[in-house]
């Protein structure tokens, strides 16, 4: 028996609070004419004081985990992509395990930044193909506010704070393809075809952040060369959707949604048209939630899952890239 993950349910949330640019072009000297005809970006969400990582992260896991209609009693491991704990340690995902009511299995961060999401699912399927988890919350969430020099122009518009969850769900391979799929054989099945991740530190320089427990025992400020981020975001992106086609023997033209880490809606319709990709394949969520990243996948596939356009059998091309670099790519039939 060959097991395959299946996504199960999805679910997010955003903060009550959304800035607009024309709110934020009253503290920061900028204009919503600035930031959305370079980002398209027109407000984002703002955590409230007090209101931390986990609690988005739980809130999202709890709409995911009703969507999908398990038990609580159901899940054996949660994973948490961040790059914005509650704490250096203990994680944030042991935080939700605990406000679930969950009591066995296990839960742990992870950290790739903008590519959490992607890395997270990676190792939410591995887990699963490997027969060590049967079902897996897979959360990504951000505050990525508390991280921003708001006097840094540059960057601060850029981002917001959300999450969003997907339930994964070990099934085997010839129960997803007899219930449904378009096509036949090994791909005609639902769940995550496969997943492909990558790093390059020789980058490591061009997005960061300025502070660290063990550098200046300090949280520090997010820093970004952006002309340099977007140069290898729209290389490596197009390249990743390529290899995940490849290891499928898929072509550009099977591929029904991308649904991509929402950064900049420049980078995201560049990597589009290198696919040939219409505009109205691409899920674009930036112009209203800003960068969430680790957050911004599983906000955009809630979003688009929610409102009817990814129905059942659709082939999705999930695809992110981060600080690190990383970057990192999942085919998923819903």
């Amino acid at each position: 028996m060959t097991i395959r993950s299946e996504i199960l349910g999805c679910g997010s949330y955003l903060p009550e609070r959304i800035v607009t640019n024309e709110e934020l072009s009253a503290t920061v000297d900028t204009t919503d004419e600035w930031i959305r005809s370079r980002t398209g970006i027109g407000q984002r969400h703002i955590a409230a004081d007090g209101e931390n990582t986990s609690d988005l992260a739980f809130a999202a896991a709890q709409r995911a985990i009703e969507h999908a209609g398990i038990d609580v009693a159901d899940i054996d491991l949660v994973i948490c992509a961040t790059a914005t704990p509650d704490n250096t340690f203990p994680s944030t995902a042991a935080k939700v395990q605990h406000r679930l009511g969950m009591t066995q299995g296990a839960a742990f961060d992870i950290q790739a930044v903008c590519s959490g999401f992607v890395y997270g699912l990676a190792v939410a399927d591995n887990f699963i193909r490997a027969g060590q988890a049967k079902t897996v919350v897979l959360i990504g969430a951000e505050t990525f506010s508390r991280i921003l020099d708001w006097n840094d122009r540059g960057t601060c518009v850029l981002f917001g704070d959300g999450a969003g969850a997907v339930v994964m769900r070990a099934m085997d391979e010839d129960e997803t393809s007899a219930s449904g799929g378009n096509g036949q054989g090994h791909n005609s099945g639902r769940g995550v075809l496969s997943t492909h991740i990558h790093s390059d530190g020789t980058h490591y320089d061009i997005l960061y952040v300025d502070g660290g427990p063990s550098t200046t025992q300090t949280v520090g400020h997010l820093r970004m060369n952006g002309k340099e981020v977007f140069r290898h975001a729209v290389k490596n992106l197009a390249s990743i959707v390529d290899e995940a086609l490849e290891a499928n023997n898929l072509e550009r033209s099977d591929l029904d949604w991308l649904v991509p880490h929402q950064a900049n809606k420049r980078i995201i319709d560049s990597t589009a048209k290198k696919l040939g990709m219409s505009v109205d394949n691409v899920i674009l969520t930036v112009d209203k939630h800003a960068n969430t990243s680790a957050a911004s996948i599983p906000l955009a596939l809630d979003v688009a899952v929610k409102d009817g356009r990814i129905k059942r059998g659709d082939l999705i091309l999930l695809e992110a890239m981060g600080g690190g670099l990383t970057w990192g790519a999942g085919l998923v039939r819903w």
